[in-house]
């Protein structure tokens, strides 16, 4: 069966949005472990929403700036990056990524998921909105569960995963996990955001 020739040009642009899109989460911790603020800021809308009451780039440079300095050394590892192209010019996804950080004598290891809501604007895509959320951060010699899966006290993020994921939360419905993991989360908070 021959397909028209527009259809296979919007099938060739939702490929390369795909992977543009893809793009922004490994030029995202390039920035970060560079220390790239002015390459880490481009890659939000120019409107972004920093906070409750706060919009645009120069609040986002305003917000990360210190952020980036409570840690000296870093390295992202992007592990696996879903994209779901909603309209031409919208899209969520979601990223695993694996993050180290030098804090003083320790090696802060973060496992991380970031939810994102992606825009196109003439043509570039751009972040609209990234929410990080944690499966935990311990120093690299310390297990999570010894730490209660936060042990970076200065970190802004608290471990949140998985208890915002429906379906973790219906796997493990009714189920005696103590066997399993020495810290269950209790199944009034799995949900919990």
């Amino acid at each position: 069966m021959n397909r028209p020739a527009t259809d296979l040009l919007s099938r060739i642009q939702r490929v390369e949005d795909r992977l543009d899109i893809e793009q922004l989460a490994v030029r995202y911790a390039l920035a970060v472990d560079d220390r790239d603020i002015e390459g880490w800021v481009g890659l939000f809308v120019p409107d972004v929403r920093v906070g409750r009451h706060n919009r645009g780039r120069d609040a986002l440079r305003e917000y990360i700036t210190p952020q980036l300095r409570s840690f000296y050394r870093s390295i992202h590892q992007i592990a696996g990056h879903r994209v779901e192209l909603i309209t031409d010019d919208s899209a969520v996804g979601t990223v695993y990524c694996r993050a180290e950080h030098e804090v003083g004598e320790q090696w802060i290891v973060v496992a991380i998921r970031y939810d994102d809501t992606y825009r196109k604007i003439d043509g570039n895509w751009y972040f609209d909105k990234r929410i990080d959320r944690h499966w935990y951060e311990a120093d690299v010699a310390t297990s999570p569960q010894s730490v209660g899966w936060h042990g970076w006290p200065s970190s802004a993020t608290r471990p949140s995963v998985p208890r915002p994921v429906p379906a973790w939360a219906e796997f493990w419905a009714g189920v005696d996990t103590t066997t399993l993991t020495g810290s269950p989360i209790p199944e009034k908070e799995r949900t919990a955001p």
